[in-house]
């Protein structure tokens, strides 16, 4: 196997403005034609990073435009990791409900964070909610 080597690492912040979506997405695009990331991961990191900062802007930071979400990019050897961090009052992701339970199936919330464990290779919060890492493998 070989060492997961940090090769580049970016960081971006929006105010927290739901439109800020596209700037997002543009760093997406721009992250995939540097990196050459593959179709496959390149859909699954665009839901699930726009998902994140969506949550941040909105759950965290309370569309507060006088407050950040941050966005950090580590691109390593063989993955690629997003950090999000809003500057909200955390949740607590321990006791999030399965969406897809029939008791939940007309509950507007929870879909995000489901697709995200999804579509991610792995997902991490810490700071009491306020940061999710969202890990891709190259395959």
């Amino acid at each position: 196997m070989k060492d997961n080597i940090v090769m580049d690492s970016i960081r971006i912040q929006i105010p927290s403005i739901v439109e800020n979506i596209r700037i997002v997405e543009s760093f997406i695009d721009n992250t995939k034609d540097v990196y050459d990331i593959n179709d496959d991961i390149y859909g699954n990191i665009m839901i699930s990073v726009t998902e994140a900062v969506n949550n941040a802007i909105k759950h965290g930071n309370k569309e507060d435009p006088n407050k950040k979400a941050t966005l950090s990019l580590t691109f390593k050897e063989n993955s690629v990791s997003f950090v999000i961090e809003d500057e909200g009052d955390g949740f607590d992701f321990t006791k999030l409900e399965d969406p897809t339970a029939p008791e939940n199936i007309d509950k507007p919330g929870g879909r995000g964070i489901f697709l995200m464990r999804h579509l991610a290779d792995e997902v991490h919060y810490t700071n009491n909610g306020r940061t999710v890492e969202l890990v891709f493998y190259f395959p």
